[in-house]
C-alpha cells in the first residue's frame, strides 16, 4: 500500500520546490518558486511556503513583478499550502480561480495488468510539433482551452524532445483523443496531463489506451510514480486503475495589468 504522505512530500520537493522547466527561467525568490515563461506571456509560480504574517505582501510582489514583465500567471495552490485562507488572499488580489482537481498517483511498481499490456486502441505518438495543433483540437472543442497551450508545447517538443511525449488516437484523420506525459530527469515522478475524448467516442476504453501507453512508456523510462491532476470525469478512471488520491490542486490566474 502507498504511504501516501511520504509520496506526497516526495512530490513536493521535486515537482514543485526543485522543479526546472527548460523553456521557463526558474527564481527562487524566498517564500516562493516563480517560473517565467522564455517565449510566451504565460507563466506560473508553482511552489509557495507562506504565513498570515507574509501572505499578501508577497503575493503583491508576485502581482506586481508579472504586471511588470506583462505576463499572464498561474498561481497553483494545493490545498496543504498555508496559510489555510490562501486561496481568499489570491481572490482578494485579483485572481480568477480555476476548476478544482485531484492529484493522484500510481506506483508503477504495483501497475495493474490492464495498463501493462498492449493498449486496445490504434495510439499515436506525435513527434512533429507542427502536428501539436491539429491534435490539442480535442482539448479545444472539450474544454475550450487557449491555443497557446498548444504553441508551448510544440515549443517544448521542439526544444526539449526528451521531456515530453504527446499521443493521440485518430479516426481516419480526425483526432478523437489526445493526451502527454511530461519527465524531468532527476525526478521520480512523470506527469499525465490533458486526457480528453470527443464526447461521440467516449466509453470505448479510448481514454484508458492512452493512459496504458504513457504508463508504459513511463516504466521504461525508469520513473516511480505517474501523476495526474484528475478532472471528476477522469478521476473515477484512474483510481480503478490503481491509482491513489494525494490531495486536491487549483489554479488560480492573473490577467496583467
Amino acid at each position: 500500500m502507498m504511504d501516501v504522505q511520504a509520496v506526497l512530500q516526495a512530490y513536493d520537493r521535486y515537482e514543485r520546490r526543485e522543479r526546472v522547466f527548460a523553456d521557463m527561467r526558474r527564481e527562487d525568490v524566498g517564500p516562493v518558486v516563480r517560473h517565467i515563461h522564455r517565449a510566451e506571456p504565460s507563466s506560473m509560480v508553482l511552489w509557495s511556503r507562506l504565513d498570515a504574517a507574509n501572505a499578501d505582501a508577497v503575493i503583491a510582489d508576485q502581482v506586481a513583478f508579472y504586471n511588470g514583465i506583462g505576463h499572464k500567471f498561474e498561481w497553483k495552490l494545493y490545498d496543504y499550502d498555508t496559510p489555510a485562507d490562501l486561496r481568499d488572499r489570491l481572490v482578494a488580489h485579483g485572481f480568477a480561480p480555476e476548476d478544482r482537481e485531484a492529484l493522484l498517483a500510481l506506483d508503477l511498481q504495483t501497475a495493474p495488468a490492464e495498463l501493462l499490456a498492449p493498449p486496445k486502441h490504434a495510439v499515436q505518438r506525435i513527434t512533429d510539433p507542427e502536428l501539436v495543433p491539429e491534435v490539442l483540437s480535442v482539448q479545444d472543442e472539450v474544454w475550450g482551452w487557449d491555443p497557446e497551450l498548444a504553441r508551448m508545447l510544440a515549443g517544448v517538443m521542439r526544444l526539449i524532445p526528451n521531456d515530453l511525449s504527446v499521443y493521440a488516437v485518430y479516426d481516419g484523420d480526425l483526432p478523437v483523443s489526445s493526451a502527454w506525459i511530461d519527465f524531468t530527469e532527476a525526478s521520480p515522478f512523470c506527469g499525465m496531463w490533458g486526457g480528453a475524448t470527443l464526447p461521440a467516442y467516449r466509453g470505448r476504453g479510448i481514454y484508458t489506451a492512452l493512459v496504458a501507453v504513457r504508463a508504459q512508456e513511463a516504466i521504461a523510462r525508469g520513473k516511480r510514480y505517474l501523476t495526474i491532476d484528475a478532472s471528476p470525469m477522469s478521476r473515477p478512471i484512474c483510481e480503478r486503475q490503481g491509482f491513489q488520491f494525494l490531495t486536491y490542486t487549483q489554479p488560480y490566474v492573473h490577467e496583467p495589468k
